[in-house]
Parts: structure tokens; sequence; C-alpha cells
């Protein structure tokens, strides 16, 4: 069991203050306003150790930066191919899934990731639902 320090309890309500599925570089950021002595490094570090012990889950999308989420109940997610933000989806966990693959392809299935693309909300009432730009997919 790995001890409870402070700078892993900064990092972690950082992340908890942010609730935007930030990735290292925006924690990193937050932290620095009032904790400058904090190296990036420790934060990289202490987000692997957190979500490797469960107190955080990581977010992976291919293609993009790993980001970290305070929340760690199974719940999808929603990615805004527009303005690139990552939404929490409130919905019934589909645990079905998991035994269905585990039968058909004799794996151990533990859990598993879903991840919704399209077009958010605020990028829709907005009309900017076309990508444009030289960066149509910004890394956020």
């Amino acid at each position: 069991m790995q001890r409870n320090t402070l700078q892993r309890q900064i990092i972690l309500s950082a992340l908890q203050k942010l609730n935007n599925h930030p990735p290292v570089e925006e924690v990193y950021a937050e932290i620095q306003t009032e904790y400058p002595s904090i190296s990036k490094t420790t934060v990289y570090r202490n987000l692997r150790l957190l979500a490797e012990n469960g107190a955080i889950r990581e977010v992976s999308l291919p293609g993009a930066l790993e980001r970290y989420d305070a929340r760690i109940d199974h719940h999808y997610h929603f990615k805004c191919k527009n303005c690139g933000n990552i939404f929490d989806i409130d919905m019934e966990y589909l645990s079905g899934i998991n035994d269905t693959v585990q039968k058909k392809y004799d794996f151990q299935v533990d859990e598993h990731d879903v991840v919704f693309r399209g077009i958010c909300a605020k990028c829709g009432k907005s009309g900017a639902n076309r990508l444009s730009g030289p960066n149509p997919h910004p890394v956020r």
C-alpha cells in the first residue's frame, strides 16, 4: 500500500477541482499557481500511482494525451469532435457486455470503456458542428 503523501493529496485535490478530465499539463498548471515547488515529474508520477491504486481513473483515447478522472465509478464518456472536451455520461454501466465477450472469446473481462464521439450541446448550439481551422482536433 502506498502512503498518502501531501503531494498526492494536493494533486488529487487539483484533479477534483478541475473536474474536466485534464491531461497532466493542465493538472500541473493548476498546482503551480499555489505550489510552484512541485515538479511536473512529481505530478505525472503521482497521477500514475493514484490511477494504479484506483483512487482516480486514467482516460485513454486513441490519438490523444492520457487524461485523468477523479470519478472512479464505472461510467462512460463523450468526446466532442469540435472542441475536444470530454464529458461524463451518466447511464447504466452495461456489465452484461463483459460476460458476452468473456463467454464468446474465453477472455477474462474485468471492465470495458466506451467513448461516444460527436458534437457537444454547446458546440451544436453555436453552429460549430463543422470542423475547421488548422487544428480541428485540439487536445484538451
